[in-house]
């Protein structure tokens, strides 16, 4: 090129030729882009601004995924307190409907005492007569011959008794000088009479049969069994706030602002709910007590949830807020790195055009040195 001599038009019109292409190509990549400033080259300022920009809104974005889980584990917690206070409420219906219902009055314990002397031998044959539910039957006691001790006496006596009824328990008392004879199946109406050591003994139990009370004891106990069992499963992702675990959720990149919120134990254990006990009892005290007990379990309950109500507010404010926030700085990194595709659109036509004319205009001046040829 250096050995071709140009004209000045021809090349002041080469130049604006290769002058507009460069324009183009920038144009082109633009709207093929979407981008204004593409690379640190283009603008520099503005590149490593809107990186800036772009790099905290993505960190933003992961930490919208730990709220959204934050939320959901607050969510699971919720549901267990609404079961667990359903359960709660049922209790007390079952303590109300007990205490609306009258004690028994023939219920008496299964167990009777015969008194002997410690140091004393059972002196002859020891003579007994079991009647369970109105039948009599003779028991034989093995071994009851003359020096047989009180401690003999008692494992000969329980397992002749055991032979006809396996829930018939016999054992000295702590003092020593008593013999207490018990049958663990209340429904059974028993009596035993008979002579050990020239002493009369004789008992006359009467069955105790389940009534309202009881049966309603029995399922307050399956309750509580149930509000353990449902504290233990109301956990997510391995965070159980219901079991007394932490949860954290941090709402910027830096990690200095965040929500603890703390777990609560809410086992009966947590809710001071203790087992059903005594409650076919006339003087109701077993009942006032457990209705205190379950008034006091449903407040701290409500208490709870609008606790976990409160977190949960906090957490979907500041998820809003960095779903807007992630917004504001991809739209304030894009204000700096789009471009305005009608612009773009708009340029390439005007630099079409204006190739088109540097062509023409390359034409025409090169129509003086075409002209020399018309000499030969």
């Amino acid at each position: 090129m250096a050995d071709i001599s140009l004209t000045a038009s021809m090349r002041t019109n080469l130049l604006s030729l290769q002058n507009t292409q460069s324009l183009m190509d920038q144009t082109q990549e633009r709207l093929s882009t979407g981008k204004k400033v593409n690379s640190a080259i283009d603008n520099p300022s503005s590149y490593y601004t809107a990186r800036s920009l772009n790099n905290r809104a993505g960190d933003l974005n992961a930490l919208l995924d730990s709220m959204g889980q934050g939320i959901q584990t607050i969510k699971a917690a919720n549901e267990g307190i609404e079961s667990i206070t359903d359960f709660v409420e049922q209790a007390k219906a079952l303590i109300n409907t007990a205490r609306d219902t009258s004690a028994s009055k023939d219920t008496e314990p299964s167990e009777s005492t015969g008194t002997f002397a410690a140091t004393g031998v059972a002196s002859a044959e020891v003579e007994m007569t079991l009647t369970i539910n109105g039948v009599a039957e003779t028991i034989e006691v093995n071994d009851a011959g003359t020096g047989e001790d009180i401690d003999d006496l008692v494992t000969n006596l329980e397992a002749a008794l055991q032979a006809k009824s396996g829930t018939f328990v016999v054992e000295k008392t702590a003092d020593g000088d008593q013999i207490k004879i018990s049958n663990t199946d209340k429904s059974v109406a028993w009596g035993l009479s008979g002579t050990i050591n020239d002493l009369t003994f004789a008992a006359d139990v009467k069955a105790t049969q389940p009534n309202d009370r009881t049966s309603a004891q029995d399922q307050y106990n399956e309750i509580l069994k149930q509000i353990d069992m449902l504290a233990k499963d109301s956990g997510y992702k391995g965070v159980n706030l219901l079991q007394e675990e932490k949860l954290t959720v941090n709402f910027n990149e830096d990690r200095t602002s965040s929500l603890l919120v703390q777990g609560k134990n809410a086992d009966v254990e947590g809710l001071k709910l203790p087992a059903g006990e005594d409650w076919d009892n006339a003087d109701n005290v077993a009942l006032d007590e457990a209705l205190n007990l379950v008034d006091d379990a449903i407040n701290t309950l409500r208490n709870w949830a609008a606790e976990f109500g409160n977190n949960y507010a906090i957490l979907q404010s500041r998820e809003n807020f960095t779903e807007n926030l992630v917004n504001v700085l991809t739209e304030g990194a894009d204000k700096l790195t789009l471009a305005d595709m009608n612009e773009e659109s708009a340029n390439m036509l005007a630099l079409q055009t204006r190739q088109q004319l540097a062509i023409n205009s390359l034409s025409l001046a090169s129509q003086a040195a075409q002209s020399v040829l018309q000499l030969f």
